[in-house]
């Protein structure tokens, strides 16, 4: 019999979080699963040290860096498995973090996807990501992010999973066609979340799913690259996925929430990768608006339903984010990196 997961841990040139995170793999106490490192062309010996040191561990080694969301569908394809679960390779689960996932899962058969809850490595005791949320304007964020950990434990409803380590069925990534590979990276899990949603798919995060998280070890924070990408990703998301009557309702909010982005990044020296971004996403209008007519033809959840899910103070949730930054980059800077 096949395994009842795969989990895909994606790699590019990061030979140095790899060990740690296959170990922790190799710790847990579900033993229903199999894991695949797929490698984005790295040039540090990644797959060597997987083919030595994890000879259990398949390996899909690509050629090129083709992306987060092209590598992880390479990862997914021709897997048996029912559950899908991608990890990143700056993490290190706790050893009882699948069986947490699988056991969210089969809570309920509407439950498409299961995030974990992922806590910062450092600054230790804040979570990074509590699941994924979608703000009505038209854009992702991380619920809890910046947070202390605290004691919750159990399931919580949210928009969506956080792509650093989640669950999804099977059938249901299929069904939905997988990760856009016109995105590359960044936001390509808030744009898996809404078209699972689009199709009636729940999305819960498991507090007892604990993964420790590096975070942004490929990209780096503020990066001009993150910019760009999540930039661009965030309108495809935006357009592509809102319903007709969502679209037009948050179409104001949407402006002033890009002119704010606007100053923002033009602050923290990033404008131009800010204006790149949305000149991108313009010239990448087609593409996206034919996508945009077979996932709103698929779609068979009411609108109204998804906007009670979305949240309304994009304001306060910046500001959050604005202030735990600030407190990590303030920690950071005494640190100097030769």
């Amino acid at each position: 019999m096949p395994p009842v997961v795969r989990v895909i841990v994606l790699n590019w040139n990061g030979r140095r979080w790899l060990e740690p995170c296959l170990d922790a793999l190799r710790r847990q106490t579900c033993r229903q699963f199999e894991f695949v490192v797929v490698d984005n062309g790295s040039t540090d010996g990644s797959v060597e040290l997987v083919r030595d040191r994890f000879p259990e561990c398949q390996v899909v080694a690509l050629a090129d860096n083709v992306g987060f969301a092209a590598a992880n569908n390479a990862g997914a394809a021709g897997a048996a498995a029912k559950y899908l679960v991608f990890l990143n390779n700056d993490t290190e689960a706790d050893s009882g973090w699948l069986g947490a996932l699988m056991d969210a899962a089969e809570r309920d058969p509407t439950i498409g996807l299961v995030s974990s809850h992922l806590l910062f490595m450092a600054p230790a005791g804040v979570v990074d990501s509590a699941g994924d949320g979608y703000l009505r304007c038209g854009g992702g964020f991380k619920h809890q992010h910046g947070q202390p950990a605290g004691e919750a434990r159990g399931v919580r409803e949210v928009f969506g999973a956080c792509g650093a380590a989640f669950l999804i069925r099977r059938d249901l990534f299929e069904r939905i066609g997988g990760f856009d590979p016109d995105f590359f990276m960044v936001y390509e899990d808030v744009d898996l979340s809404y078209r699972a949603r689009l199709v009636g798919a729940r999305a819960v995060c498991a507090l007892d799913a604990v993964v420790r998280h590096a975070g942004s070890a490929s990209l780096g924070r503020v990066s001009s690259a993150a910019v760009f990408y999540g930039q661009r990703n965030l309108e495809w998301t935006w357009i592509k996925n809102s319903p007709r009557r969502l679209l037009l309702r948050s179409l104001a909010a949407h402006v002033l929430y890009d002119l704010a982005g606007l100053a923002g990044y033009a602050r923290a020296g990033q404008l131009g990768a800010w204006v790149r971004a949305k000149a991108a996403a313009a010239m990448g209008l087609g593409p996206v608006w034919r996508k945009r007519r077979i996932v709103q033809r698929t779609a068979t959840v009411d609108p109204e339903a998804l906007w009670t899910l979305m949240e309304p103070d994009w304001m306060s949730v910046k500001r959050r984010e604005k202030r735990f930054a600030f407190r990590r980059d303030a920690d950071a800077r005494p640190v100097r990196v030769e």
